[in-house]
């Protein structure tokens, strides 16, 4: 019986596969003497679509916003290959966060929150012993309205990188798809939006995760090292 190989997180091949190479090769080597304009434009989307689809491939992850992640490569591609108006870029980059935010909001009328998903799981917080607090200070009600109100800030996080991301790209990519000036107008978007957006959504996401541990120790009088689950203490 074959078992699917356990997921562990790399940041830095992630980074360097999807941020650094590609913003390498459509900089430097996008000029009409090295790859040229499509060539470049194409090896650079290979590996972050690459190493995405074996990511999915390999380790099963079919999930949300990996697929979110492949599509917006694949549409990238698709502007620059079909040589599309650059306004496109900046709807596309805007897009796909905006759409997780949306998701994040429709979510909350099914039995299934994404917050719940992406913060209250049993891989992060001992989520029974949590439950079983709760009960016992009959703080469940409270819980659930202060778990909605953390929905809402992870909704507004992604609405802000949506804002920034279509701000950064009509700011920076500004010269015709197909064109050597657009890969490396592309790359500095690709290298820039990391420090510039990622970083600032990650602090967004860190603080609403320490409102959400503060929400439980406040209703449950559970510390942080009773609050996370066996596997995030391994870590």
């Amino acid at each position: 019986m074959n078992r699917t190989p356990t997921h562990k997180p790399r940041p830095m091949i992630d980074l360097m596969v999807s941020v650094i190479l590609p913003s390498i090769i459509l900089m430097k080597f996008s000029g009409e003497s090295e790859l040229g304009a499509a060539g470049g434009l194409i090896a650079a989307l290979a590996f972050p679509l690459g190493w995405g689809l074996f990511e999915l491939v390999r380790y099963r992850k079919y999930n949300f916003i990996a697929l979110l992640g492949l599509a917006s490569v694949s549409l990238t591609g698709g502007i620059g290959l079909f040589e599309l108006d650059t306004q496109w870029l900046a709807i596309k980059e805007a897009a796909i966060p905006a759409i997780i935010g949306i998701a994040v909001l429709v979510s909350t009328f099914t039995p299934y929150p994404l917050v719940k998903a992406l913060l209250f799981n049993p891989d992060v917080m001992d989520v029974n012993k949590i439950k079983q607090r709760l009960e016992e200070h009959d703080s469940a009600t409270a819980f659930e309205r202060r778990l909605m109100k953390a929905t809402y800030f992870v909704a507004g996080s992604f609405g802000f990188s949506a804002v920034m991301n279509y701000v950064l790209a009509k700011y920076i990519v500004t010269s015709p798809a197909g064109t050597q000036a657009f890969n490396e107008e592309l790359g500095q978007l690709t290298l820039y939006s990391y420090p510039m957006i990622a970083l600032p959504s990650m602090v967004m996401l860190m603080a609403i995760f320490y409102y959400l541990w503060r929400t439980i120790h406040d209703l449950t009088g559970l510390e942080l090292e009773e609050v996370l689950s066996s596997k995030m203490q391994q870590k």
